[in-house]
């Protein structure tokens, strides 16, 4: 099992195209380090010479004052409190090739996107009150790699993808197969965000995502030169 990687690791080290997080040796790295370090605090307790937690409560309520409004009603991945990186990480790594780290600042970059950009800074400073399994702060810099890693990776899935479809690897049937299985994962990704799909839209995408595949099979087809669909009948035929 790996980690919540530092912010000023090196995120992109990869091998083999995947990416390949090493382990953190910060105390604050992982979350049942942060549990035992809390619980820790609790047994021997929190008071100031005085035997007083005044201070520390007034310390705790500035700290909250100063956190932004949107951050404090930031409703997604409510679903996962609780959750510890390393299971969301294992999770994503055996059905996708982004990593939990990625997912999770991706999102954030698309809900905190402004007029003028992204507000990293923001999401940086704020990480772990917006994310449940995430453990620490990142820089502006950690979080805008993240976000070009998160990019980068769809792009070339996207691109192994759609070869494998246009290269007649894969009969009609097989991609309808193989899009349904991966839309499952990615609708699956979306309700832990906090999405609400109703059957009626769940359905409709399907239907939608399987007639473009159908198309892009049927053309790619064409480009190949390998057999050609009559427009009137259907009939499938070698050129």
């Amino acid at each position: 099992m790996t980690d919540d990687p530092a912010p000023t690791a090196d995120f992109d080290d990869e091998t083999a195209g995947t990416e390949r997080e090493t382990e953190s040796t910060e105390p604050n790295e992982r979350p049942e380090q942060v549990t035992k370090s809390a619980e820790s605090s609790e047994s021997t307790g929190s008071t100031d010479s005085t035997g007083s937690t005044d201070s520390t409560d007034s310390l705790d309520q500035d700290i909250a004052d100063e956190v932004p409004e949107d951050v404090r009603k930031y409703e997604r991945f409510k679903k996962m409190d609780g959750a510890q990186y390393d299971r969301v990480n294992s999770f994503l790594r055996e059905r996708t090739y982004i990593t939990a780290r990625e997912w999770a600042i991706a999102r954030l970059c698309a809900d905190f996107r402004t007029e003028t950009g992204v507000e990293m800074t923001k999401i940086g400073k704020n990480l772990p009150r917006l994310i449940p399994f995430m453990t620490d702060t990142y820089t502006p810099q950690a979080v805008n790699q993240a976000r070009s890693s998160f990019e980068g990776k769809v792009k070339q899935s996207g691109a192994t993808f759609l070869y494998g479809a246009m290269c007649g690897f894969f009969t009609a049937e097989e991609l309808d197969e193989m899009m349904y299985e991966v839309t499952e994962v990615a609708k699956f990704l979306l309700e832990v965000e906090g999405v609400d799909l109703s059957v009626e839209d769940e359905l409709e995408a399907e239907d939608r995502i399987s007639r473009v595949m159908r198309e892009v099979r049927k053309e790619s087809a064409q480009l190949r030169s390998e057999e050609v669909e009559c427009p009137e009948c259907g009939h499938v035929h070698e050129p």
